[in-house]
């Protein structure tokens, strides 16, 4: 296991989409153990496979100290809305207030590939979308509120 560098803003990765996972085996365990240790290093609480270069559906989220492992995940619901602050390990030092659904559910497979089911609210849902839009080449700076602007801040290193 190791830790990877998290790609930043001015990488054209970001802005790809990622292919979908077709097999699980050691290739996708040791992407998914690399993700761990440098999501757990980073402090973050999110983190997709594109931000360490690798171009597959591949999402880990962690919400009170339980990381989930999200393979080929979709938003299956959506319900109300929110507007709060967000942050990313790839845009470092900035933040900026987007506009989310207040809730999800999220179908995704796990490292043995059977489907599982994730509700998410406020910040999981958040979290969750953030997360998934990674997969799609999309920036929380692409889902800001209206009239909203990135802002500086030390808060998301």
């Amino acid at each position: 296991m190791a830790i990877r560098n998290i790609r930043t803003e001015e990488d054209p990765v970001l802005r790809k989409v990622s292919r979908k996972v077709e097999n699980f085996d050691d290739r996708l365990f040791l992407l998914l153990d690399d993700m761990r240790d440098t999501l757990i290093k980073s402090q973050g609480i999110g983190l997709a496979a594109v931000q360490i270069g690798i171009l597959r559906r591949v999402v880990l989220v962690k919400f009170n100290d339980k990381i989930i492992e999200l393979i080929n995940p979709e938003i299956i619901e959506r319900e109300g809305s929110q507007v709060e602050a967000e942050g990313c390990l790839s845009i470092p030092h900035k933040a900026g207030k987007t506009l989310r659904p207040k809730s999800v559910t999220v179908r995704a497979q796990n490292r043995n590939g059977n489907w599982c089911i994730y509700k998410g609210t406020d910040l999981e849902a958040r979290c969750f979308c953030h997360e998934l839009d990674h997969l799609d080449g999309k920036l929380y700076i692409d889902a800001l509120a209206p009239g909203e602007k990135v802002y500086f801040t030390r808060d998301y290193d």
